[in-house]
């Protein structure tokens, strides 16, 4: 048996016994990053010229050739690390599948950020921990603990996260946000202004904007991408959402996921040209944008 099939058989079968597990469990190794500096990290960091970000897992397609399946998962590119947000649901198969057809190589990947702990989210960690093990995995502290272990049996490093913080120079996390279901967003400062990535937002992708836009108030809100969970939303609802999202003065808007078949469709109609059509294998490059 190859080295990376046991690693796999190996972290898939602790992976099982760690999502069904309890909170008990042995101590999970910790990151080194320090809690935000918002304030003099954002005057002394010069925010970032360009981001790319490319849809690798999504139950809507958009590229030929690659595979979707319910769930959700991106790569962020062109700040100081390699982010692969959330893993989809199936990392054995599909997600290492398409960033195979998509040519990005796991080995590139710098830091996992996990929003939440359901499996179309997390599936795909086992698969890609058995391609690129030496990564740091940053998850909220609501995780199981038997999950945070398994990570660090895997030979990723765990970073708890609680508190809105610092993932790496111009890249942050909302910290943990909601109640029944605990998700963090990604934030990203450019020189276009703020660019937020959700898993879910299971929060409400509204107070997660609102989170977002109030760790920065010097900044602009450029987009906002990923799950919205809005699938099962009245028309008056996602409309409060979108006037929501005016007031913030958001340039685009770029549901996908969860978001529902409606809730784009009306993003899509009050956004016009400023609307983003996001699925598997999509890349949205902010320096396209106009």
């Amino acid at each position: 048996m190859s080295e990376t099939v046991r690693v796999f058989v190996f972290c898939t079968a602790v992976f099982t016994a760690g999502i069904a597990g309890s909170q008990g469990g042995a101590a999970v190794q910790k990151g080194a990053s320090p809690q935000m500096e918002q304030k003099e990290d954002s005057a002394q960091t010069p925010a970032l010229k360009d981001l790319t970000i490319k849809v690798l897992h999504d139950n809507y397609p958009y590229a030929e050739g690659l595979k979707t399946a319910w769930g959700f998962s991106a790569l962020v590119t062109g700040a100081e690390k390699t982010i692969l947000f959330d893993t989809g649901s199936d990392g054995a198969l599909l997600l290492l599948e398409n960033m195979a057809k998509l040519k990005v190589e796991p080995n590139a990947v710098d830091i996992v950020v996990l929003s939440h702990v359901h499996g179309d989210h997390t599936g795909g960690l086992t698969g890609f921990l058995s391609r690129n093990p030496r990564v740091q995995v940053f998850l909220v502290k609501s995780f199981p603990q038997r999950f945070r272990d398994a990570v660090c049996g895997c030979g990723a490093t765990v970073v708890e996260v609680e508190q809105p913080r610092q993932i790496c120079a111009n890249v942050y996390t909302t910290g943990l946000m909601g109640k029944l279901v605990k998700e963090q967003a990604l934030v990203v400062r450019t020189r276009r202004g703020l660019v937020i990535l959700t898993g879910c937002a299971h929060p409400g992708v509204t107070q997660m904007v609102d989170r977002a836009a109030g760790m920065f108030e010097q900044d602009e809100v450029f987009l906002v991408m990923g799950g919205f969970h809005l699938e099962w939303a009245t028309t008056r609802r996602i409309e409060k959402i979108i006037a929501a999202f005016e007031r913030h003065a958001v340039r685009y808007a770029a549901p996908t996921h969860c978001s529902g078949d409606n809730a784009r469709k009306l993003f899509s109609q009050h956004f016009d040209d400023r609307y983003i059509e996001v699925g598997v294998g999509k890349t949205v490059t902010l320096s396209e944008l106009e």
